[in-house]
């Protein structure tokens, strides 16, 4: 029955975008014919054309670069991609990625709850790499980089689906490319606070401009300051970030963008890894709260991040252009802190397993030191050959990386009812072996125009080797491939099949070496933009293979999957249904392999911001929106319990004037307690909790 319910509000949440928008056309035409059209008018402060980097004002972006590596039309994209602008995530107050992705179509943005070390998203099932402007962001586990602070980002693009021909590490998954704020021509400023739930409080400055008279330098200077508690007792959720760009444009032809970031959180776990019995299941002592801490006060979770790199750019002339992407990026991740055993139980632990308020923890302390060097050179060119129009893709790619990592581990016992905390043995951490990875790519792509007819096919071959300090350097190589045929019609409905592989070499962990991630995958779709519409409607069913997944079956012991299956449905839609109301929609239903870490099934979600006036006064808006996932179960090691189907609700209230912007957004607004996971290993995570954060920006 529940199940049957999920279904029917899911299957609505696409066909009420449907409705809307064809109740909207009438009412437009009726009011067009009693006192004439009146077009929509929005406008920007930024001169700049639109392009796949470039600000976008309200949730629809037009263009992509992530599938193409080139400045694509989405409706031109045989394959999908869904694109998370600024506004959305300055309306619907984006406080990290996984929030970011919150209404994004094929992904699943909280896959462990609420976890103050790193962001955890699922993309058809299967674990994406992260991009940031086109360069791979870490090689190795999440202790190797920092969670990415969302206001340093104009937009987010997701890649569903392999994307080896390309980026060459990308898993089936495909790809999250993050495309960060860039020095403008025009000056726009703004400084901001933010005060909210777990006593957050947070000062922020975005400033840009020109920095001459002709233009030709221009700046960009992101800071952030945070202190903040967590729903998790004793976990803190601290951060201090600053990021300067510089962007240089000697010529109409050349651009070269320095950039450069430090960042530091101080944070602990807020996965406290809690047994099924007293969470998702009874437990003779009740249930466990949400912010019970199982660790000691005094815990910690820091990392440093130091990143510099440069975006070069040379157009030859109009039909000839070379680019060069590099960052060098040093972080550092120190943690001391506990976790819970919950993979054993309550028995294993206990003198008096009946009672059931015994738990085993673990006690980690860790030391990782990362360096990564990614380089992406390549040439655009655009010709002709007879009636066929061609945009040339060459590229070479390069990734370099090294990590020391130093690990201990004791385990003791904790009341989880009654937590009486004192004890600390901080367990010695010992050197494992040093690790490097270096990887070369070569690729050639084609996207061939006919009339309405597109074709894209690209290749793609690659080397890797990866070694540990005291054994064999493992070497690997794959040549991988896609193609994509679309029929870009002129009423606005575009039809498409597409093929694509992936070839992933995998970072060692705990001195391991591991064999290379191989996807592949078949998608048919449809995408459709009606015409002089700002909205874009798209439909996905596809096929997805990958072998060689790292599944950690406990804490730090790592084992690779054999051949792994996805397939599933994506819908979604998103843009501006007349002047005032701005919508976003998806639906996707996935049918996962039982190797595979357990997935709802179903997912839905829906947003809609509408903009209106009182007493004349203009700029207020309101926001709602509510997130659907299914009932689902985990069965990749054993038969763990049903995780519930839930529902969640959104808000947002916004006043906006010339120079100021005032919002109080309220996420989980009903406070409901839900598990996001309960792993058939033992443990469950919790969702995150009723969060409201109020803000106000002064713009000068």
């Amino acid at each position: 029955m529940k199940r049957t319910l999920v279904r029917r509000r899911a299957a609505s949440v696409l066909v009420g975008c449907m409705a809307i928008y064809t109740q909207h056309q009438v009412l437009a035409q009726a009011q067009g014919a009693a006192q004439g059209s009146l077009s929509e008018i929005r406008v920007d402060a930024n001169a700049e054309p639109e392009t796949a980097t470039t600000p976008v004002i309200g949730y629809r972006a037009k263009n992509a670069v992530t599938a193409t590596k080139t400045d694509t039309p989405l409706s031109e994209t045989p394959q999908s991609v869904t694109v998370v602008t600024r506004d959305q995530m300055v309306d619907q107050g984006a406080t990290n990625l996984q929030d970011a992705l919150n209404y994004a179509a094929g992904v699943r943005s909280d896959a462990y709850g609420l976890d103050s070390r790193t962001d955890s998203v699922r993309v058809r099932g299967a674990y994406p790499d992260v991009y940031l402007d086109g360069l791979r962001q870490a090689y190795g586990y999440y202790t190797s980089t920092t969670r990415t602070e969302p206001y340093t980002l104009e937009r987010l693009e997701v890649l569903r689906g392999p994307s080896g021909m390309l980026f060459g590490a990308g898993t089936a998954a495909g790809v999250v490319n993050m495309v960060s704020k860039r020095p403008l021509q025009e000056a726009q400023r703004e400084v901001g606070v933010q005060f909210g739930s777990f006593g957050r409080k947070q000062i922020q400055a975005d400033l840009t401009g020109p920095l001459n008279a002709d233009g030709s330098l221009s700046y960009r200077l992101i800071a952030l300051q945070r202190k903040s508690d967590t729903q998790v007792d004793y976990v803190p959720d601290d951060r201090s970030l600053i990021a300067p760009s510089l962007t240089w444009r000697p010529s109409a032809a050349t651009s070269l963008t320095l950039q450069g970031l430090w960042q530091k959180d101080k944070s602990g776990s807020s996965s406290q890894f809690l047994p099924w019995e007293g969470t998702l299941l009874p437990n003779p002592n009740g249930r466990l709260p949400g912010s019970r801490f199982i660790g000691e006060p005094g815990d910690f979770y820091n990392s440093e991040r130091k990143t510099f790199g440069w975006l070069f750019e040379h157009k030859f002339n109009d039909n000839w252009t070379v680019r060069q992407n590099f960052r060098y990026a040093q972080n550092e991740n120190a943690n001391l802190y506990h976790y819970g055993a919950a993979f054993s139980g309550f028995d294993s632990w206990s003198s008096d397993p009946v009672a059931k308020r015994v738990l085993g923890r673990y006690f980690d302390n860790g030391l990782t030191l990362n360096r990564t060097q990614t380089l992406d050179n390549h040439v655009e060119g655009h010709f002709q050959t007879g009636a066929l129009k061609h945009t040339l893709l060459v590229g070479a790619d390069f990734a370099r990386q090294r990590e020391n990592v130093w690990s201990g581990t004791t385990v003791d016992t904790i009341d989880v009812y009654a937590p009486v905390y004192g004890h600390r043995d901080v367990p010695e951490a010992v050197a494992l072996p040093r690790t490097r990875q270096r990887q070369t790519g070569l690729y050639l792509q084609d996207q061939i125009k006919l009339d309405n007819w597109i074709f894209v096919a690209g290749l793609r071959h690659d080397k890797a080797v990866s070694s540990a300090a005291g054994s064999d350097e493992q070497k690997s190589s794959a040549t991988t491939k896609r193609f994509g045929l679309m029929y870009a019609s002129p009423s606005g409905w575009s039809p498409y099949v597409s093929y694509s592989e992936s070839f992933t070499p995998q970072s060692p962990r705990q001195g391991r070496i591991f064999t290379p991630l191989r996807g592949e995958q078949w998608e048919v779709g449809v995408k459709y933009e009606p015409k002089d519409r700002a909205l874009a409607f798209s439909a996905a069913v596809y096929d997805l293979r990958e072998k060689n997944q790292i599944v950690e079956e406990q804490p730090n012991v790592f084992s690779q999957r054999g051949l792994t299956k996805t397939k599933g449905v994506e819908l979604e839609a998103k843009g501006s249904i007349g002047r005032d109301l701005d919508l976003v929609a998806h639906y996707n239903y996935t049918d996962a392999d039982a190797q595979i870490e357990g997935l709802p099934k179903h997912q839905a979600s829906v947003w809609a911001k509408y903009r209106f006036s009182i007493g004349g006064v203009s700029g207020f808006s309101a926001g709602a929106g509510v997130r659907l996932m299914s009932s689902f179960r985990d069965t990749q090691f054993g038969v763990g319990p049903r995780v519930p189907g839930i529902a969640l609700a959104d808000l947002v209230f916004a006043y906006d004037t010339a120079s100021w912007r005032y919002a109080l957004n309220i996420n989980n607004v009903t406070d409901k307690v839900y598990f996001s996971t309960c792993l058939s290993r033992g443990d469950c995570w919790y969702g995150s909790r009723r969060n409201i954060v109020a803000s106000a920006t002064y713009r000068f």
